[in-house]
């Protein structure tokens, strides 16, 4: 079975631009603005989660393993769903998998509200699985279409800007999660053990109820979306015929590059996944006097910086090698870690923060190395390196159980510092082989 390749296709009709490798192919220019504007409703879907955390602890009396247990469920999601998302794009088309991806995102944001009347945290878990499901599909296909969309050449150019919007998508889900979803009526341990059991209740119900209008006008908005990909002009990409397999997958497993990455993803997405999770619960626990509001506003902060690293890096890869760049960053992390950990106030919260900068260029930097020795095959190693993101699923969930008792938040930061010493030696050894004139698969 032939490897689907990605042409770059010809201009619809006759341009002043044809003959100048553009960045965009004329008559495609709308069409590359639907498919960026995915990079930033799957980032809203994601970020969303790290304020749901801390909301579904008082809505639903949740402690903190339990509440880290939305990005097991969301991040298994992306991990069942990769290979038939890749499936049916083989077999349908770009198109028809995104649609597709787009009616499971909003098919599960319609779900949060039955879930919030009944408030059973097993149906808010269903519907985050369905949202998962829904990325999972956009992911796979909007990153690898973004490079039919012009020069074949500028296709990195073009990555780095539609994963830009991911990061304002980041960026901007806390602050909206702060000021939608979080009620600002906040009860401590002794204020809730006082309540009757109506009164109680009833606070419990309003607190769940809150998700129910932002996850509508999400629903609302992805319906839009997908009506305009839906009539939009995209560039026509070749597909498999019915029948296409997954064959081949084991021979790409056998290059090195490529399960160096998935061990190195596989770490890096449990740490940021990690760290964002429980960044408002780390704030509240350093400063109880902070607000949830307020907290989530730094967590803000950290996912802006997160998208300035991203534009940063970018301009210095003119400079530095990307593999030299990405342990540079990730020692970076290692410090920010500990000091998160071992320190108090201002400083470990601000370290914390910073955390978002020097993780920015790691998830499309690992991604692009582990690809580098595949050619051809690059379609079935990169949904392989997608399904790594099971790290996400991970990680909150322990470092969730690891916070109680003695082991507090703080020390709980001690595992996303062990996942970046991990990203770490996967990019020294990349180092070392890239810097090899003949190495081995």
């Amino acid at each position: 079975m032939p490897i689907p390749t990605i042409p770059v296709p010809p201009p619809p009709g006759p341009s002043p631009d044809a003959g100048r490798h553009p960045f965009i192919t004329p008559g495609y220019r709308t069409g590359f603005v639907v498919i960026v504007s995915l990079f930033l409703l799957w980032a809203v879907a994601n970020n969303f989660n790290d304020i749901l955390i801390r909301q579904f602890q008082k809505a639903l009396a949740l402690n903190r393993a339990e509440a880290g247990f939305i990005q097991f469920v969301f991040y298994f999601g992306y991990f069942v769903m990769a290979l038939p998302a890749g499936l049916v794009m083989r077999r349908f088309g770009y198109r028809a998998g995104i649609l597709a991806g787009l009616g499971f995102y909003a098919l599960g944001a319609v779900l949060f509200y039955p879930a919030a009347e009944i408030r059973v945290y097993g149906a808010f878990l269903g519907a985050l699985f369905v949202i998962a499901a829904g990325a999972a599909f956009l992911e796979t296909a909007a990153n690898p279409y973004i490079v039919a969309f012009g020069d074949p050449a500028r296709a990195e150019q073009r990555l780095n800007l539609a994963q830009a919007f991911n990061g304002l998508g980041a960026t901007l889900a806390p602050s909206l999660g702060a000021w939608f979803i979080f009620s600002g009526v906040e009860h401590d341990a002794a204020t809730l053990d006082a309540m009757n059991a109506a009164s109680l209740d009833a606070y419990r119900a309003a607190e769940a109820q809150m998700v129910q209008l932002p996850y509508l006008v999400l629903a609302g908005v992805v319906v839009l979306v997908a009506a305009v990909v839906a009539v939009v002009r995209l560039p026509p990409i070749a597909h498999d015929a019915p029948g296409g397999t997954l064959h081949g997958i084991g021979s790409v497993w056998r290059v090195g590059a490529l399960r160096g990455a998935v061990i190195a993803q596989f770490f890096y997405v449990g740490a940021q996944v990690g760290v964002w999770s429980f960044f408002v619960d780390f704030v509240k626990a350093i400063s109880p006097a902070t607000s949830e509001r307020q907290a989530a506003y730094y967590l803000s902060i950290s996912l802006l910086l997160f998208m300035i690293g991203r534009l940063a890096g970018a301009a210095l890869m003119q400079r530095i090698a990307a593999v030299r760049l990405l342990a540079l960053f990730a020692i970076a992390n290692i410090v920010l870690t500990l000091v998160a950990a071992f320190t108090g106030g201002t400083v470990a919260i601000g370290a914390l923060l910073l955390t978002g900068f020097f993780m920015s260029i790691m998830f499309p930097t690992i991604f692009s190395l582990g690809l580098r020795d595949l050619g051809p095959q690059a379609t079935l190693g990169a949904p392989l390196i997608i399904m790594a993101v099971i790290g996400g699923a991970l990680f909150p969930p322990l470092m969730g159980w690891l916070s109680r008792g003695a082991f507090t938040i703080q020390h709980a930061m001690l595992l996303p510092c062990l996942a970046f010493a991990v990203v770490l030696a996967f990019a020294v050894w990349m180092q070392r082989r890239v810097a090899s004139p003949q190495h081995a698969a």
